[in-house]
């Protein structure tokens, strides 16, 4: 499956964005999908997953309740909703996905990845 990142852009504290992750190759309801980010001189980490069986979600601690995963698998489309943008989000986002079907956390189990989405957001 191959993997396309957009929506990220420069905003502003407190905007929102709607990053989205389109899958072609494959059909994308069968696989497990995560969000990262990368910001300079930093690891890459999980902002968020979803699973394929029941569409369960998980949220790191700093961004539960400003982000939101969701996916439509008619378009085979993976979302994350932004809102109440921090300067601190500002990163290189990508989203992932692993053949497993169970949600998945660990940056090293995803097999696909898409290009990344740079979102910047000024104080």
């Amino acid at each position: 499956v191959q993997l396309q990142a957009s929506g990220g852009g420069i905003v502003q504290a407190g905007d929102s964005l709607r990053l989205s992750c389109v899958a072609s190759g494959d059909t994308f309801s069968s696989y497990g999908v995560g969000w990262f980010r990368q910001a300079p001189g930093k690891e890459r980490e999980i902002v968020g997953a979803i699973d394929s069986r029941t569409g369960s979600t998980y949220y790191q601690d700093s961004v539960e309740g400003r982000f939101t995963i969701s996916r439509d698998n008619a378009e085979n489309t993976v979302y994350l909703q932004i809102n109440s943008l921090k300067p601190e989000d500002t990163a290189v986002y990508y989203c992932a996905a692993s053949k497993s079907r169970w949600l998945i956390l660990n940056v090293n189990d995803y097999s696909f990845w898409g290009q990344g989405t740079l979102v910047t957001v000024s104080s």
